[in-house]
């Protein structure tokens, strides 16, 4: 049980008993947003690299460019299988001496036994220190990364954290590319990591009112309302052009990995099968459609997608991002099944469209 987990009010899930929110899961995110609350994240799991061939080598296996990343820098890459579905979501900094990678929950041991294998004479090790260090989140509300009391300035003063890592979201990263319309992001979210023993510390200043808190709830609402997409919006079929991830954890002009020919193939020739978007849901009283639901268009049985995330944000109201077929139209209105039975209707917001990728104008040859 995580030590945030144990405070008064909170509502955990899971055997890590992280809190999914305190009690006001809406007020909370607002919170979260203004910079005033922090996010405990302990559940996720903590990997390191080290040796002198570490960035080299995690280069030569994920999409990202990882060779000759500064010290410091914060980004993100993806493990992908031979057809390049996604395998696992990396955050990634480098102090300069060990490579952090932030994973998600449950995460941990898969991600250690893969890299292990893929060690052979290299000059790598990797450790999996998830009992030593925990995970916390912050916002820094832009124009205001200094000022006194923020939930960022608590952390850094009270923990000491060990590293960093900054979401590269907001913007396109070097090599990346932006299937989604132009739209400004205002998102400035941090992980720090701390060490795990004082997550007693903050659960004590919390007690006292010198910080605030918020749940998961209300970080899954932000992210939801920024398209911010990560491993609960993926399954077993999601390429990261559906995600509209090249933007942030794909180097298209890198050289070659486990997975690079069919990012090349989709991007350059093909389109997507499926595509990200965001949900905008009507008529649910608040109630928000279970991860897994089944959309529909309106009027028509056969299914067109499936929602990955669902939350009520502070100002637009139950919001969702989910994943359709390709063919879907934009435009079309869709039905989502509720958990008390109902259904309610869904607008899209058009994150990736339809024609995505086949940014390679090749003529085709004259036929003989």
């Amino acid at each position: 049980m995580s030590a945030l987990g144990e405070l008064p009010g909170a509502v955990c899930e899971g055997e890590m008993g992280v809190a999914r929110h305190y009690g006001q899961p809406i007020a909370e995110a607002r919170l979260l947003e203004e910079g005033a609350a922090l996010v405990d994240l302990s559940h996720r799991g903590v990997v390191t690299v080290t040796g002198p061939d570490r960035l080299n080598w995690l280069d030569s296996m994920t999409s990202q460019l990882l060779r000759g990343l500064p010290p410091g820098e914060s980004t993100e890459s993806l493990l992908l299988t031979a057809q390049g579905r996604v395998e696992q979501y990396l955050r990634v900094v480098d102090d300069g001496e060990t490579t952090w990678l932030l994973l998600d929950e449950g995460r941990a041991d898969d991600t250690v036994a893969f890299l292990t294998r893929m060690r052979f004479a290299l000059r790598v090790e990797v450790a999996d220190v998830s009992t030593e260090y925990a995970q916390v989140a912050t916002f820094v509300p832009a124009g205001s990364a200094d000022s006194t009391g923020l939930a960022r300035e608590f952390v850094t003063r009270t923990t000491t954290p060990l590293i960093t890592w900054r979401d590269p979201w907001a913007e396109v990263q070097r090599g990346g590319h932006q299937y989604a319309a132009q739209r400004d992001i205002d998102w400035n979210f941090e992980i720090a990591l701390v060490a795990r023993e004082q997550l007693t510390a903050i659960a004590a200043a919390a007690a006292s009112g010198a910080v605030r808190l918020a749940g998961l709830d209300a970080l899954s609402a932000l992210e939801i309302a920024a398209w911010r997409v990560g491993v609960a919006d993926t399954d077993d079929r999601s390429i990261p052009h559906e995600l509209d991830w090249l933007r942030t954890a794909v180097h298209l002009n890198k050289g070659c990995y486990r997975g690079q020919e069919t990012v090349a193939k989709v991007h350059n020739l093909g389109h997507p099968p499926r595509r990200v978007v965001m949900l905008h849901i009507d008529g649910s009283d608040g109630e928000t459609p279970e991860p897994g639901a089944l959309l529909t268009v309106a009027g028509q049985e056969r299914p067109v997608g499936r929602v990955s995330r669902s939350a009520v944000h502070h100002d637009w109201g139950v919001i969702a991002l989910a994943l359709l077929k390709r063919s879907t139209p934009a435009d079309a209105t869709l039905e989502v099944p509720l958990p008390s039975g109902g259904t309610a209707v869904c607008t899209q917001e058009l994150i990736v469209p339809g024609d995505a990728g086949a940014t390679r104008d090749i003529p085709k040859l004259r036929r003989l």
